[in-house]
């Protein structure tokens, strides 16, 4: 093995263990909570309750320690034994080097690495969360989201990874600037598309029907200045009985979808409030402010990118010959950038977080009062089995919003001068 290779197999070793200590610290804080309902939360959880919450997530931490050994052994072994660039050099074999044939291999090789991890995918919908009762969804449904996932990454991917490898070839030194143009318009762009072509092949969407709660949430609407194409009730009761609220679409096509558990969960004032948090997110400017962040972490990725590209000592150290060209850089890219950028997510996870306090503060006012969204949070927390109780490392890297203790001290302090600040 090169240095290199040592280099990046440290890192990934070094990760593994961090998170291995992450949740071997998150469980024992869990348990150490676990014999009673905390004072804080008596009026969230009744005891049995909270008991299957400790459960669900020790259930998920043994499940994730499981699952995470098994995707770094598999990294490993196929980075280091020579096995993807063999797998990589057959693949090119067959659809040649055009950009097209190496946008075909780069998606066939990573789709082949993913299906190391369906066994997992299908083990959590099937047992994990049968277990603790959020399974709706059937074998057929879920070999048919599979499939139409693979179909439409196809569609979709290979087009665009072609246009980036040709923009390699034709785009002189700053191919990458060129291909971050790509990028960017093609992510603008599939929000508009998305709601009206992909999201319907998953789920059904349909318009609220017309009632006291249609009629709360347009007012909602009108009172903060909210325009939007209309609220639409999604069938995700079809695969959980997880909820949520989403927007889709960007300007004026901006669509509300509501989980239709989260209709059947909560009060008209709670939905209100739930509707009300996440207008605060468009009313703040948190969505352009993470999109224009997310444009320059990929700007940053593909000038980070065009360092390595063809760099021998990059690819040769994982077994790619020198005739391979610059394409396995991106595969290499792909899998290792993970490895680095774990270490900033405390960054970003106190970023997402801000974002949510002020769109919490956002809701009390425009609902006057703060007791919907703690009631609100109180009911998602419960329904959804939430981890009431983690540990501060742990969310700090794994969780973008704070817990529900935080939030709702928060919204408790808030007086009303604040909320309309």
């Amino acid at each position: 093995m090169s240095s290199f290779a040592f280099v990046a197999l440290g890192l990934i070793l070094i990760r593994y263990f961090f998170e291995l200590w992450l949740d071997g610290v998150n469980a024992a804080h869990v348990r150490k909570h676990s014999a009673e309902v905390p004072e804080s939360f008596r009026e969230t959880m009744d005891a049995v309750t909270y008991k299957k919450s400790v459960q669900y997530t020790l259930a998920k931490a043994r499940f994730g320690t499981i699952s995470d050994s098994y995707s770094t052994a598999a990294l490993c072994a196929l980075l280091f034994s020579g096995l993807l660039a063999s797998l990589f050099a057959q693949v090119v074999e067959r659809t040649g080097q055009s950009a097209w044939g190496l946008a075909i291999t780069l998606w066939a090789v990573i789709l082949l690495m993913s299906l190391l991890s369906l066994p997992f995918s299908w083990w959590s919908q099937f047992r994990l969360e049968e277990q603790f009762g959020f399974n709706n969804s059937t074998q057929r449904t879920w070999w048919s989201d599979q499939v139409k996932g693979v179909a439409l990454s196809f569609a979709i991917g290979v087009p665009l990874l072609a246009l980036i490898l040709w923009l390699v070839r034709a785009g002189g030194d700053y191919w990458w600037l060129w291909a971050w143009g790509v990028v960017v318009v093609f992510q603008l762009l599939m929000s508009v598309l998305a709601p009206i072509f992909i999201l319907p092949l998953f789920n059904k969407f349909t318009p609220l029907p017309d009632g006291s709660l249609k009629e709360r949430l347009k007012k909602l609407a009108e009172r903060t200045g909210f325009i939007n194409a209309g609220i639409q009730v999604m069938d995700g009761s079809k695969r959980s009985k997880h909820s949520n609220a989403f927007f889709t679409g960007l300007g004026k096509g901006r669509r509300i979808a509501l989980f239709d558990t989260l209709v059947e969960q909560m009060s008209e004032q709670e939905l209100e409030a739930v509707l009300a948090h996440e207008i605060g997110h468009y009313k703040l400017r948190h969505v352009p402010k993470m999109i224009t962040w997310s444009f320059v972490t990929t700007l940053a990725g593909f000038w980070g990118l065009s360092l390595l590209a063809g760099q021998s000592w990059f690819t040769g150290a994982f077994g790619f010959s020198s005739e391979a060209g610059i394409v396995p850089a991106f595969l290499l890219f792909s899998l290792l950038a993970g490895t680095v950028t774990f270490w900033l997510s405390p960054l970003s996870s106190l970023w997402s977080r801000k974002f949510e306090y002020e769109a919490d503060a956002f809701a009390a006012d425009a609902v006057n009062s703060s007791e919907p969204m703690i009631t609100a949070l109180r009911k998602l927390n419960r329904e959804n089995l939430s981890n009431l109780t983690p540990h501060p490392w742990y969310s700090g890297f794994h969780y973008d919003h704070p817990a529900l203790l935080e939030r709702e001290s928060a919204l408790k302090d808030l007086s009303p001068g604040d909320r309309a600040a």
